[in-house]
């Protein structure tokens, strides 16, 4: 379906003024009353705009499969994620593998862990800290999201298997294409990174397994995961893209790869909003704009 030039002056004039997205929520309003729901649509959306956040984790359950396409079920299944949450929990303080005092996130790790048949035995049990580095600060980073536990353990669950299952063969390859889009937007920061040796000691695993859970605050967050849930990995490559643009200058005085690392993961927080708008807008350039119709 061709643009319509109409409806492309009409958002240009709410951007101006302030009110970026009036068009797109009402999109997204009519999409969520379709019954069932289509998930393509749906993805394409979440693709194309950023999900309104009275909306956001209601499209992610449905985009991960916590609920169904049909609306009408949506109770239902809704109630049996709650039964089987609290199922596991019981069974797991019936083991002894949490108590009253265990944070949250470790508590959603143990579930995990239980339903995925992968719960060491009490005798072996590791600090969590040091068992799961990617689960828990993605569980951290969903926590601050949402605030239901129900919906974040099963946001958090489905979260990190659909990453993992859709994404797993991936992952590997995404520094290659970092360095690949480095070299067309700034080769010098590129040529500067490999001659300090600091390009294959880069954050690799907080950027790409732990989709900067624990690197960008929330709020930031929030909006690369609509892309990443609704099917592309490929937002994480233009994400540290964009931090490597933006921190070039600060990038460029430094010769120690540590301390490049050490910036790197610790990046100012004030600034990250517009670092994921100017990513996504590099994503969109070299990936293309999926097309949404209703």
């Amino acid at each position: 379906m061709a643009d319509d030039p109409q409806r492309n002056f009409r958002s240009a004039y709410y951007e101006k003024v302030g009110f970026r997205g009036v068009e797109e929520k009402k999109s997204l309003e009519i999409l969520l009353k379709d019954n069932p729901l289509d998930l393509e649509k749906l993805s394409t959306f979440s693709q194309r705009f950023p999900l309104p956040s009275m909306y956001r984790i209601h499209v992610w359950k449905v985009l991960l499969g916590i609920l169904p396409p049909h609306s009408d079920s949506h109770a239902l299944v809704g109630g049996y994620r709650k039964e089987q949450y609290q199922d596991i929990l019981d069974a797991l303080e019936v083991m002894r593998y949490i108590n009253p005092s265990t944070p949250s996130t470790h508590i959603y790790l143990r579930m995990f862990q239980l339903e995925s048949q992968m719960l060491p035995r009490c005798s072996e049990t590791l600090p969590p800290d040091e068992e799961n580095d990617d689960f828990l600060p993605i569980g951290r980073a969903m926590e601050e999201i949402v605030d239901d536990p129900v919906d974040c353990y099963w946001l958090i669950k489905c979260f990190v298997n659909q990453f993992h299952t859709k994404f797993g063969d991936s992952i590997p390859h995404l520094p290659k294409s970092l360095e690949h889009f480095l070299c067309q937007e700034e080769p010098r920061l590129l040529n500067h990174l490999k001659s300090i040796g600091a390009l294959t000691q880069l954050p690799y695993s907080l950027w790409f397994r732990r989709c900067f859970a624990g690197c960008l605050p929330e709020c930031s967050l929030q909006r690369v995961w609509d892309k990443v849930i609704s099917g592309s990995c490929k937002i994480l490559v233009f994400v540290a893209l964009e931090i490597l643009l933006s921190y070039k200058i600060m990038l460029m005085g430094i010769s120690r790869p540590e301390c490049v690392v050490k910036f790197l993961c610790s990046i100012p927080q004030e600034n990250t909003d517009a670092i994921v708008t100017k990513a996504i807008d590099l994503w969109h350039k070299y990936c293309g704009t999926p097309m949404h119709t209703l």
